[in-house]
């Protein structure tokens, strides 16, 4: 069965989504993710209510008091995906794969941007990166990225992704301060923790985790054949077994809890999108979240200096 057109991806979604979330920000698309295209300007001593986001910790610590970058806010935001294309994107049910979530999502976003007359470029990556689309404006540039993301062929096979591979071609390719999004399920070989901590110093970065319900808790259907994705390694495993269902949910809570802490370390947000959620409810809870987060943290580093 062929794949739908970019253009009938994009009205779906302009009248299932795009025009819902535009109603809710009412405009104030910025606070989706609190970031744009800045030049840093000057350092100034932090003030209450400034956002902590801003705090320069090699100065704060030399200046043993808190200090915060000032920027000149460009007119108009360069937002960037990096796009984890790997064979576990097409883990999923009939209904909707990861890579469906995923080209439905950059749609939603790079959409929004453009409306508001900002530019978008996507990383597409799976073993390697296999393309880069530089940053553009308007509908069109849109449409060029969903159209080759439909066109970008399906991996059967492949070595176990490097995500550090693709933070690093973005450290080296996205030279402008931009507004970037890490879209990927996180299933990587170790090592990206450094190239996302170095990206963050030049970038605001946001991680769009994808996932599966299947992935934290199996269902209990009795004997299946499981098979890796990535690596096409194949195993009997019979679901009936509660032990081995205890054992499959604790192991994946237990990779769960260690990747947000690599979050946590290298200061970035994580939005959680599964393959049964509401995109619009997500995105919204997670616009209050940071608000919340930047109206009740602000003031706590001033205690920093004593």
């Amino acid at each position: 069965m062929s794949s739908p057109a970019p253009e009938r991806i994009l009205q779906r979604l302009e009248w299932t989504v795009i025009r819902k979330l535009d109603g809710i920000l009412q405009g104030d698309y910025r606070s989706l993710f609190q970031g744009s295209g800045l030049d840093l300007a000057d350092l100034r001593e932090y003030q209450y209510g400034d956002d902590v986001r801003r705090i320069d910790w090699n100065v704060t610590a030399r200046m043993v008091t808190p200090y915060v970058r000032q920027y000149l806010e460009d007119r108009e935001i360069a937002a960037w995906f990096l796009l984890d294309l790997s064979p576990s994107i097409d883990f999923g049910t009939v209904q909707k794969l990861k890579r469906n979530l995923l080209i439905d999502f950059v749609t939603v976003m790079a959409r929004v941007f453009t409306r508001h007359g900002n530019r978008v470029g996507a990383i597409f990556f799976d073993s390697k990166v296999e393309r880069v689309i530089p940053a553009g404006s308007g509908q069109m540039q849109v449409l060029r990225i969903v159209n080759d993301l439909l066109r970008q062929p399906k991996l059967k096979r492949a070595p176990l992704t490097d995500l550090g591979s693709l933070l690093d071609a973005a450290n080296r390719f996205i030279r402008r301060r931009s507004l970037i999004f890490l879209v990927s399920d996180f299933i990587s070989t170790p090592g990206w923790e450094k190239p996302l901590g170095a990206l963050c110093q030049r970038h605001e970065v946001t991680a769009i985790r994808l996932i599966d319900p299947r992935e934290v808790e199996l269902p209990d259907i009795g004997p299946v054949v499981i098979e890796d994705s990535e690596t096409g390694e194949q195993l009997w495993i019979d679901t009936h077994e509660k032990g081995f269902r205890q054992r499959y949910l604790a192991a994946a809570q237990k990779r769960e809890s260690l990747l947000y802490q690599q979050f946590g370390r290298t200061g970035v947000d994580a939005l959680e999108l599964s393959t049964e959620d509401d995109m619009v409810k997500e995105l919204v809870r997670f616009v209050m979240k940071r608000k919340r987060f930047r109206r009740f943290h602000a003031p706590s580093t001033i205690g920093m200096a004593t």
